[in-house]
Order: C-alpha cells, then structure tokens, then sequence
C-alpha cells in the first residue's frame, strides 16, 4: 500500500490525452481533455488527483491533494490497528524430561495457542544426551500428539546443532 502511494500522480504529472473527471463535491463530470481538468481544478483552487490510474480513460477526481493524502494514511493507521499480530513463542524441552513437567508444558503451550500465538519447541540436548537422540524424537511427537486438538505443525522437527525443534500453530 505504502508504494501505491508513492506514485499517485497529481496535477501536470498526470500524462494522458483523455480523463474521467469527477468533480469537488463527488459528481461525475465526465470524460473531458487534461487540460480542461487542469483549469477546472485551478479554478476551484484544488489539485487534480489521479484515483484510480489502472482504468481507460484513467479517473481524476478535484480534491485538495494533501487532506486526501491525509486521509488515505488515516485509512492505513486504522487498518493497521486492527490487525492481529500473532507472537512466536517458545517452551524449553530436555530429553529427560518429568511426566508432570511435560504435562505442564503442554498446557502451556495449549494456552499459547488458544491466544493465538505460535509455539516454538525446543529440545535442548547435553553431553552424552546427544547419542540418544531418539528419546527426544519420542518426546516431540508425544508433544505433537497432546497439542493436536488446539494446533497444527507448522514447521515439522529437525535437529539444529544441539536443538531438535518444530514450531505449532494455531489452528
């Protein structure tokens, strides 16, 4: 959005033969030359703005160029405001993990998703935990089992140096 509006032309930077015209109180004023647009929206000291470039004849319409510019980042800011920015969050694993513990992890990360957050989990390896490496597979897919009902894996676990990790997602 913000390149779109980098390019609106406005006035002299308009560089056709023929506009659709719409006048400073929202009627149509029809299909005229650029230059008699030019001196229309002179004469009612406003600015030709081009609104919609992708359209033949394009569409002009006489508006004061900088409370249209105004409004248009007004549309923007309060579109922005209502988005969701959803968080990546993330819940710690080791291999030898306490069944009590790994239920609370797992209610944890059940809340995160009912937030509508992601969840990364990571798997933290040490020493010698490194040779058994299938007991943290275990772990992860028992984890991907509890989480199934309230998230969906996003990015499916794999091993990153000394971390086995995936990430869920809200569904």
């Amino acid at each position: 959005m913000v390149a779109i509006k980098k390019f609106i032309r406005i006035n002299e930077k308009i560089r056709v033969p023929q506009v659709r015209l719409i006048g400073p109180d929202g009627n149509q004023l029809g299909i005229m030359s650029i230059q008699r647009a030019l001196d229309l929206a002179s004469q009612s000291e406003l600015d030709l703005v081009e609104v919609a470039p992708g359209v033949v004849p394009p569409v002009c319409r006489i508006i004061d160029f900088s409370k249209f510019k105004y409004d248009q980042e007004k549309k923007e800011r309060e579109a922005k405001k209502h988005q969701k920015q959803g968080k990546l969050k993330e819940i710690r694993l080791k291999p030898n993990i306490d069944n009590h513990d790994f239920d609370t992890k797992v209610k944890q990360a059940v809340t995160f998703l009912k937030k509508k957050d992601k969840v990364k989990i990571n798997l933290f390896f040490r020493g010698r935990q490194m040779e058994h490496l299938d007991l943290g597979r275990k772990i992860l897919d028992k984890f991907i089992m509890d989480t199934q009902n309230d998230g969906q894996v996003e990015k499916e676990p794999n091993m990153e140096g000394r971390i086995m990790s995936f990430v869920l997602a809200p569904k």
